[in-house]
């Protein structure tokens, strides 16, 4: 399906909405400086990403941020082992739907209507975690400095061909929830089950280096190292900021998954928890994103990557924890063996 972005509100409708948001947001404020002027912030946004939103946010409310980064399961299972022993430190938790709803479910996590929340259309808002705020889209991702796009694959079944063999990263999905989710749910781009089995085989036995998480991808393919594999898109747009020449291959139909921000059940900082959230939903938190690459779900707000607006996402199959544990046991008797 198209990713689809929402309506920005009317100005009539800003006008009604905006004096009561903002004087909402400055009592959050004054009640988060009273609780030590900080949010704590378990997530798997990359640390960049954070650092802008996080400066953006202490400019406009002279709050901190201690931002604590790891792949999506590794944050889910901090906030588990937290809560369980009685010492949450958490305030704000930010990952994949597909695993922060496991934790929700759990009640590790509070359900916070944020105002921010009206401007996101009812497609894009669960009735527990609240807003998709962002798709993360994967691809095939390589640096233009060392192949160039003529000699670039065309399909995800090329990149099993041999004159790309020892050049590939690929997220271990023996230990990567995201990449297992990715891989397990190929056969809706691909043609079939039978298909992309044979070419997620065909990709072990190329040997790819593997990585522990999406993100290592991304940076081994801008150094070279590997310089070409399986990484979020975005990281076209953001390490091109940084003079890293990458591009994606146009596969027409991508796999990706949404992001849900969610306020800790037993946060340390309720108010400053309750406040980033608001900032983190809102317009101003949305364009800082996007404009990183990111695929925020507002409507007109599109990153800087080319041929963005033509980019079909499909939403990859929802697994359970059972679901998880199998598909990561089997991929890794594929690629580890």
């Amino acid at each position: 399906m198209k990713i689809t972005r929402i309506l920005i509100p009317s100005a009539m409708m800003l006008a009604v909405l905006l004096p009561g948001l903002l004087f909402g947001q400055d009592k959050l404020v004054e009640a988060a400086k009273k609780e030590g002027g900080r949010v704590i912030i378990y997530g798997s946004i990359e640390n960049d990403t954070m650092e802008l939103i996080a400066a953006a946010w202490k400019k406009k409310t002279g709050l901190d941020v201690d931002y604590w980064r790891d792949a999506a399961n590794r944050v889910t299972d901090r906030v588990a082992t937290e809560f369980r022993a009685g010492k949450p430190l958490y305030d704000v938790v930010l990952t994949t739907n597909s695993t922060i709803q496991l934790i929700q479910k759990d009640g590790f996590l509070a359900k916070y209507d944020s105002p921010s929340a009206r401007a996101f259309p009812k497609e894009f808002i669960d009735p527990n975690l609240g807003p998709t705020y962002r798709n993360t889209i994967i691809g095939i991702v390589y640096n233009t400095a060392i192949i160039k796009p003529a000699d670039a694959p065309k399909s995800l079944e090329d990149l099993v061909k041999p004159q790309y063999k020892g050049k590939v990263v690929v997220p271990d999905a023996s230990q990567h929830t995201t990449t297992a989710q990715w891989m397990a749910s190929l056969h809706k781009v691909m043609g079939g089950k039978e298909r992309a089995d044979r070419f997620i085989r065909d990709l072990a036995a190329t040997k790819p280096l593997l990585v522990p998480s999406l993100t290592p991808a991304g940076e081994r393919i801008t150094t070279g190292e590997a310089p070409i594999g399986i990484a979020f898109l975005k990281n076209v747009v953001f390490y091109g900021k940084k003079g890293v020449p990458l591009d994606y291959v146009r596969l027409g139909k991508f796999m990706g998954d949404g992001q849900s921000i969610m306020l800790g059940a037993k946060a340390p900082h309720p108010n400053a928890g309750k406040a980033f959230i608001d900032f983190f939903l809102g317009e101003e938190g949305l364009r800082i994103m996007a404009d990183i690459g990111e695929f925020v779900t507002r409507k007109g707000i599109y990153p800087p990557l080319p041929d963005a607006d033509k980019i079909e996402m499909v939403e990859m199959d929802e697994l359970d924890k059972k679901g998880f544990a199998e598909k990561m046991a089997e991929y890794g008797k594929i690629f580890l063996k």
